[in-house]
């Protein structure tokens, strides 16, 4: 079944040319965007109204952002959840406050952190990506804060990435990547426990076309999942019932990575992409990095689609309870 619409865009917002664009997350207290760079271990601060960012280098890559009830930001690092802080020199620094992999050092050294986000009681759920050598799978885990404690969610993942809940809170959408699907599960809003983990939507008809891979998601008020396709220059709005609603097709940019609402109104969409040189080319159309990046000039910048009319609103991320 072909889409309802086919959005096209054709100019970033912004050109912060990141390697690997990720996270992006609106502060409506602020009307800030930010968004971090994976690769280059930093984190952007968009202002649209004066079109003006400034830059935060960090130690350590992050995969995700969490507002802070108390203001401030925290995070998933390559390590595990941390939050954004002035350090000694007085510039930001990562803090950690957990870090779930220690106990198994050989884990920890191969794999990493990536996509996340937290629950309407604020604990903050992130997932790993799997590792070759030595092999482990990907998981997930959430970190309560009430609790101080982290807990293993699910462990039969292959590369975690974009997760967000239903608006009644009683599901829990976690995208894997590799085996491009996202699934669903019962979720327990009061103990942050999941079951009955089930096959939601299948992605694997875009990649027809191409590599292409789901990757970071949001929601919107009607229930709606807005997913990004790595390697495939679209963000796909898959209505309730899992059926293909609407495609934002961005021609210029290759990997498409992660969206989030923002604006006054929570009606435009901003969209963070990759560089092809980020994780190597397309594997099947054997196409190296510089080939795509001719073809794809726009990669590892910033667009955004204004949806005010297409449905009621977006819906925003819960702060970390902290």
């Amino acid at each position: 079944m072909s889409p309802r619409k086919i959005i096209t865009l054709s100019e970033p917002i912004l050109k912060p040319r990141c390697l690997l664009g990720e996270g992006p997350l609106w502060d409506a207290q602020t009307d800030t965007l930010h968004f971090i760079d994976i690769l280059e271990k930093r984190v952007f601060h968009w202002q649209p109204s004066s079109k003006t960012y400034t830059m935060d280098q960090l130690d350590q890559s992050i995969g995700c952002l969490a507002l802070c009830q108390s203001g401030g930001l925290a995070c998933a690092t390559a390590s595990g959840f941390a939050m954004i802080q002035p350090g000694s020199n007085g510039r930001p620094a990562l803090h950690h406050f957990c870090k779930p992999l220690e106990g198994d050092p050989e884990r920890a050294r191969v794999q990493r952190f990536n996509d996340g986000a937290c629950d309407a009681k604020g604990r903050f759920f992130a997932g790993t990506l799997e590792s070759a050598d030595p092999p482990y799978n990907g998981q997930l885990w959430c970190y309560d804060p009430l609790l101080d404690e982290a807990k293993l969610v699910d462990d039969d993942i292959r590369e975690s990435n974009g997760l967000g809940w239903s608006a009644d809170n009683k599901t829990l959408f976690h995208t894997d990547s590799f085996k491009r699907a996202i699934f669903a599960y019962d979720y327990d809003l009061e103990t942050g426990s999941v079951s009955n983990k089930r096959l939601h939507i299948d992605t694997s008809f875009i990649a027809r076309e191409r590599y292409a891979l789901p990757d970071g998601l949001c929601l919107d008020s009607e229930g709606g999942i807005w997913s990004a396709s790595w390697a495939g220059s679209r963000v796909t709005r898959f209505a309730p019932d899992g059926s293909e609603d609407i495609v934002i097709s961005i021609p210029s940019a290759w990997n498409v990575t992660a969206c989030c609402f923002g604006g006054p109104n929570l009606d435009q969409l901003y969209i963070t992409t990759g560089s092809p040189f980020a994780l190597g080319g397309d594997p099947r159309a054997n196409l190296d990095p510089p080939v795509l990046m001719a073809q794809f000039p726009n990669s590892g910048n910033i667009f955004v689609a204004d949806l005010a009319g297409e449905f009621r609103e977006g819906v925003s991320r819960y702060p970390f309870a902290r």
